[in-house]
């Protein structure tokens, strides 16, 4: 696994005022993945964007899915950066 395979990118809507919501996400993912992250990069964009992506692979766009769960996007993160890593309550168990 590369860095950039590690490095974790949430494209946001300016126009939307959506810096909140993608600031408190990437805080969510953080917190949860603080060993297995290299970066995590808030990208400013427009038009409703609202995507975010592990490495070049697009793991959530609200465009197709709506907005996500951070449940949701830390079981795709993990997936992806740390496919034996428990999330606990998030993954149903206890």
């Amino acid at each position: 696994m590369t860095s950039g395979e590690r490095r974790v990118e949430i494209e946001y809507c300016t126009q939307c005022r959506w810096l909140p919501r993608a600031a408190w996400l990437a805080q969510e993912l953080l917190t949860t993945f603080e060993a297995e992250l290299t970066e995590l990069a808030l990208r400013p964009g427009t038009g409703g964007v609202f995507v975010v992506r592990v490495g070049d692979e697009v793991v959530w766009d609200r465009r197709e899915q709506g907005f996500p769960e951070p449940t949701a996007v830390k079981r795709a993160v993990r997936d992806r950066v740390a496919p034996g890593k428990s999330l606990g309550h998030s993954d149903g168990t206890t």
